[in-house]
């Protein structure tokens, strides 16, 4: 995603219907300024771990959280305690791993036996994208959004359930977010024409909840 200092500073309040019902130990991994955490349920024994790479949101994150790795994920998993973690956020990170495989193996040795693990991927056809594909044979990288030039995978609806499968994870929740009212009507013919097939399309992103099998 973009550099901006909004994107740090984003507090992905579209996730809040994605949040188990019980969590005190919470990983959040690219947390950003840690703005996500003002959502969380107030409880005096809630700990916050984050991991952020960026110096100056770390910079933030830090005050708020009980733990804050300066860093990305990778260079501080063997840090962070295994068979931990009630909740881990993944927000917008996934899509960014070299090694998602990887990435979601080390993800599964930090949960607690009932944790879970929540965030979003995006949409890979979302309206926009299929649009300039299909009939502008293009596929423009941008400097945020769905085809942000620093994403290494890509996701569908389809292929996020599969990954998750393949990974054994449980799915609590699967459902799109961040879906603008302006491409209405064509997503509606667009589903007529591909025989209702197309009604994912306008979400961005899909948002998830996941348990260990």
């Amino acid at each position: 995603m973009s550099e901006s200092v909004e994107y740090y500073q984003n507090s992905r309040e579209d996730l809040i219907p994605f949040l188990p019902e019980k969590y005190l130990k919470v990983l959040e991994i690219g947390c950003g300024e840690g703005n996500f955490w003002t959502l969380l349920k107030q409880d005096e024994q809630l700990e916050i771990w984050g991991v952020e790479p960026n110096q100056s949101a770390a910079t933030v994150a830090r005050r708020k959280a009980h733990q804050l790795y300066e860093c990305f994920f990778d260079e501080c998993v063997d840090d962070l305690p295994n068979d931990y973690f009630d909740l881990i956020i993944c927000n917008d990170v996934i899509e960014h791993m070299p090694d998602h495989d990887r990435f979601f193996e080390q993800i599964k040795k930090k949960m607690a036996a009932n944790g879970c693990l929540i965030g979003s991927l995006p949409n890979v056809r979302y309206y926009p994208v299929m649009r300039s594909l299909i009939f502008k044979k293009d596929w423009p990288y941008e400097d945020a959004g769905v085809l942000d030039r620093t994403h290494l995978r890509f996701f569908t609806k389809k292929s996020m359930r599969r990954c998750f499968d393949e990974h054994e994870f449980n799915i609590i929740k699967l459902a799109g977010v961040n879906s603008p009212g302006r491409f209405k009507f064509f997503i509606l013919f667009l589903n007529i024409l591909l025989l209702g097939t197309a009604m994912d399309s306008k979400y961005q992103q899909y948002g998830f909840c996941l348990s260990k099998k």
